[in-house]
């Protein structure tokens, strides 16, 4: 899969050394700049061992994830469990969302993207609320 310019430039700014990691989410997949990367892994690793919530998301997003080099091309390979998961075609859609790339399947970012729409004010208050604002 080509990952547009813009992004591999960000991608590389934010990225440090080492290749970016793939990951996957609930109905998408994350393309992490490896800095961003190492950042979650910390944040994860301070949280409570023993608590099944946190085990689980520990295991969906760090058992899944994997090293994904940019090519001299501007390509990834995106691993066939990885694809499967997001239900990947051949076009896709590629969102830039602050320090990570996400790759979807086109319809369900539709989806997705008119869920938003719909529940839109909703959304601003809860984010207003979780900031202090």
């Amino acid at each position: 899969m080509s990952i547009p310019s813009g992004f591999r430039m960000e991608m590389q700014r934010l990225g440090g050394d080492g290749a970016p990691i793939l990951s996957r989410h609930k109905d998408h997949l994350a393309l992490y700049p490896r800095n961003v990367w190492n950042k979650i892994e910390e944040d994860l690793i301070a949280k409570p061992n023993l608590q099944p919530d946190v085990q689980a998301f520990r295991r969906f997003l760090i058992a899944n994830a994997t090293e994904c080099p940019i090519d001299s091309q501007g390509r990834i390979l995106v691993p066939a469990h990885q694809r499967q998961h997001a239900r990947l075609e051949t076009k896709v859609t590629i969102a830039g969302v602050l320090d990570k790339i996400e790759i979807w399947n086109v319809g369900l970012f539709e989806q997705d993207q008119q869920m938003t729409l719909n529940r839109l004010e909703e959304i601003q208050v809860s984010v207003d609320q979780s900031s202090g604002s």
